[in-house]
């Protein structure tokens, strides 16, 4: 129900002209709910902006929170949501921190035992639940938000691409493989032996509990994607019960090299980078 212009203006002149009263009641019945996880300095300035955008909105001819009038005000709700999400706060205590108004203000109408002021605050009430559930939705938008970017924060800090030699880079997986993090796994190799110019890269699933059809296909088109850009891919950590699933499950691996551990992957690659004849001739000379 929307308010009428009227209304909305006896709304501003009863917010206005009990300002100070108003914003007290306000943020104590607010600080009751949230248990004093938020400072009384802090609880009363968030009150006292949403006390001065709801003056503001009523004076402007106010009659939905959707209409022009209602633009600031819906910001200043926006950003109350996006704090208390960012801080922990859960919907149902940011939503509460704007319902509470209503019992303010039925505490200043009651005094006036007015007949038409009920009806006003009815109207009111209206408003406040708009308000409510516009920052209830701001919230969970937030809320989607922070949890996307920690999801894909949390998926790069669980596939590091990390330098072991010179010209040797590696991917130690730990954990189940699905395509999204696979996805993640092949561009952050990609984009490594390009920055570092390295002709190796060994993938080592030690710590991937489980291979199945699907993670065998991810690591086989993640090491064809490294061939493309003149790259040779080792596949270590293969123990034995993987080995065998790998078998029943017919995967072929084809011509790319694979060892038990790391360890075997490193010395075998410092093999074919003629590191190992290197060193050999070297302690001989010496």
């Amino acid at each position: 129900m929307a308010l009428s212009a009227e209304e909305s203006g006896r709304l501003a002149r009863l917010l206005r002209e009990n300002e100070e009263r108003l914003i007290r009641r306000w943020a104590e019945v607010v600080g009751a709910s949230l248990r004093g996880r938020l400072s009384q300095a802090e609880l009363t300035r968030q009150v006292q902006e949403l006390h001065r955008s709801m003056i503001d909105a009523a004076e402007n001819g106010l009659t939905d929170l959707a209409s022009e009038p209602g633009g600031e005000l819906r910001a200043v709700l926006a950003e109350l949501s996006r704090g208390r999400a960012r801080q922990g706060f859960s919907a149902t205590e940011t939503a509460i921190s704007v319902f509470s108004v209503k019992d303010v203000l039925l505490e200043l109408i009651e005094e006036g035992q007015d007949a038409a002021r009920l009806r006003d605050f009815v109207a009111f009430s209206a408003l406040i639940d708009q308000m409510g559930l516009f920052t209830f939705e701001s919230y969970v938008r937030t809320r989607e938000s922070l949890i996307a970017d920690q999801a894909e924060q949390l998926l790069e800090l669980s596939t590091p691409v990390v330098k072991i030699w010179e010209g040797v880079v590696a991917v130690p997986l730990v954990g189940t493989l699905d395509s999204a993090r696979a996805q993640v796994v092949m561009e952050r190799l990609l984009q490594t032996l390009v920055d570092t110019g390295s002709p190796y890269a060994i993938i080592d699933i030690t710590g991937v509990p489980a291979v199945d059809t699907q993670v065998a296909q991810h690591i086989l088109k993640t090491v064809v994607a490294a061939r493309l850009m003149g790259a040779d891919c080792i596949i270590s950590g293969i123990r034995p019960q993987i080995a065998q699933t790998i078998v029943a499950l017919g995967i072929e691996f084809g011509d790319i090299a694979t060892k038990a551990s790391l360890a075997d992957a490193l010395r075998h690659v410092l093999r074919l980078a003629g590191v190992d004849n290197a060193r050999r001739h070297q302690r001989r000379e010496a």
